[in-house]
């Protein structure tokens, strides 16, 4: 399906921010809601949205974005989240940081640590953390995947197990309403488990979009998190949820 101009510019909302409201669309394209709700239909046929009251979100399921995609979506909000992050990790700690356009938001953000160790299985993160001279690297050994700088597998999660960090910086594809952390790639996965396992405080950094999204593979529950980073309230099930299980929720600014 070919898109006309504003049904491009209607995904590349979506993209960005992972849903669109058909009364948000009407009043900046200046057409009607029924105009809009024949596009939004269009892409969902086209099997790039799915229909939701209201509106639409960006399709997911069985494969995640691609990383360059993955990278350009909700880049305020990381950054936002990366700062609120690392603002919780002191100097002269040892954090573990995983795979995901989030965790590299929070490198970015301990630039300017002190004295800090990092451990990583990503080649994006190791590169970021370059340019801190008083940070110690070590990446994890493992089957490079090329598509986003990700080391991963068996090698990858016998390396982890070697380590008991600070703190431990995870990211996640998907987060559904029972607080259960999703992701794509099962080898992935089994890797941020040694994480969750190796680490004696576990944060993880995600935004609101992920609440809007689904992915098959259970990596586990925020009750195993100290804390969550993100960049808007959870809704209040799921608050209710991080209280039972004193998991804190830091809404970043």
């Amino acid at each position: 399906m070919a898109l006309n101009i504003r049904q491009s510019e209607i995904l590349e909302i979506a993209r960005n921010e992972g849903r669109v409201v058909v009364e948000t669309l009407a009043e900046r394209f200046n057409v009607s809601l029924q105009t809009i709700r024949r596009d939004l239909s269009d892409l969902a046929e086209a099997g790039h949205l799915d229909r939701v009251h209201g509106g639409a979100v960006i399709r997911t399921g069985v494969a995640n974005f691609a990383y360059d995609e993955r990278r350009r979506m909700h880049e305020a909000a990381k950054s936002a989240i990366g700062r609120a992050c690392a603002r919780a990790i002191p100097n002269n700690s040892s954090i573990i940081l995983n795979l995901g356009t989030t965790t590299e938001a929070v490198a970015r953000e301990l630039l300017g640590h002190q004295n800090i160790t990092v451990v990583t299985n990503n080649i994006n993160v190791a590169n970021i953390l370059l340019g801190n001279e008083s940070c110690d690297i070590i990446v994890a050994g493992g089957n490079l995947r090329r598509s986003d700088g990700g080391l991963v597998g068996h090698l990858t999660s016998d390396f982890f197990s070697q380590f008991k960090a600070d703190f431990a910086v995870i990211g996640t594809s998907a987060l559904d309403e029972e607080g259960d952390m999703l992701d794509f790639d099962l080898a992935e996965v089994r890797v941020s488990r040694m994480i969750l396992k190796q680490s004696r405080r576990t944060f993880l950094v995600t935004d609101h979009s992920k609440l809007t999204r689904t992915a098959p593979a259970l990596l586990g529950s925020l009750e195993e998190v100290d804390a969550v980073f993100t960049d808007a309230p959870f809704p209040d099930h799921l608050t209710e949820l991080c209280g039972t299980w004193s998991t804190e929720i830091c809404v970043a600014e």
